[in-house]
């Protein structure tokens, strides 16, 4: 019998992917279908993990991350209807399906980002994140979250650095204003 692959052997892989290599799009490919393999073991999913917080109508719950906040791993929680509006993560970042489906649409700056607090953004592609599937980023990239179900979609998302601890953008492409984003972090 095969013993599942669970949160610390995904940690262990990511810090040797990590190690090898600084590139970004060599990490996230190197560690996207781990990502998967992760997402669809669920050993480390608790049922606090399906419960959204009605401020945010999310909940997004620290799983791993190194003593420097590099390295870390959270499972995310949207509500019926609810994301997160157009937003960079300031690192590399894997999201990879675990229960119900997200809609990622991908942005793409139009300006030439010298204006502070000020970015024109033009929509690109669409893609839907479920179980066995998932997306990769590279730094400076942008996307928005979209739970278009009628209920709680679930994911994982693995960034180079921990997003609470790094300087990342909110984007509303309707008055191209560009400001700090924070996300409020479950216990």
């Amino acid at each position: 019998m095969t013993k599942e692959y669970g949160l610390d052997r995904f940690v262990a892989d990511m810090r040797a992917i990590a190690t090898e290599t600084s590139d970004d799009g060599e990490i996230v490919s190197r560690l996207k279908p781990l990502a998967i393999r992760l997402a669809q073991g669920k050993s480390w999913l608790k049922p606090e993990h399906q419960e959204c917080d009605n401020a945010q109508a999310a909940a997004v719950h620290l799983l791993h991350e190194e003593p420097d906040h590099g390295l870390a791993v959270f499972s995310s929680a949207y509500a019926a209807g609810r994301g997160f509006p157009p937003h960079d993560h300031g690192t590399w970042a894997i999201v990879a399906g675990v229960e119900g489906a997200e809609i990622d649409t991908y942005w793409r700056r139009a300006d030439d980002g010298s204006r502070d607090g000020y970015a024109e953004l033009e929509k690109g592609a669409e893609t839907v994140i479920e179980a066995g599937s998932a997306v990769t980023m590279v730094t400076g990239e942008i996307h928005s979250v979209a739970n278009r179900t009628d209920r709680t979609s679930i994911s994982l998302h693995i960034y180079g650095r921990h997003v609470g601890f790094i300087d990342r953008s909110q984007f509303d492409p309707k008055t191209n204003v560009q400001k700090p984003f924070q996300v409020a972090f479950e216990d």
